[in-house]
């Protein structure tokens, strides 16, 4: 099975929230959704994590302008 990108769960989790919404779920659905929502959020989250530490940031040194890294922990 292919790994969801992040625009595919967000997506998701917007299909999801207008669900919760709407009042024509029953209590156990409602909670069902709302678990899956979570477990998407968490997701999305680390993947921004793993997005924003692939970032290079750009440091003034002196006047010149350098590039740094950040290195991914495996």
């Amino acid at each position: 099975m292919k790994e969801k990108g992040f625009e595919e769960l967000l997506t998701e989790l917007e299909e999801i929230a207008t669900k919760l919404e709407k009042d024509d779920l029953t209590l156990d659905e409602s909670i069902k959704q709302f678990e899956n929502g979570m477990k998407i959020a968490k997701v999305c989250n680390e993947k921004l994590e793993e997005t924003e530490k692939r970032i290079h940031i750009i440091l003034e040194d002196g006047g010149e302008i350098s590039e740094e890294k950040f290195e991914v922990e495996e």
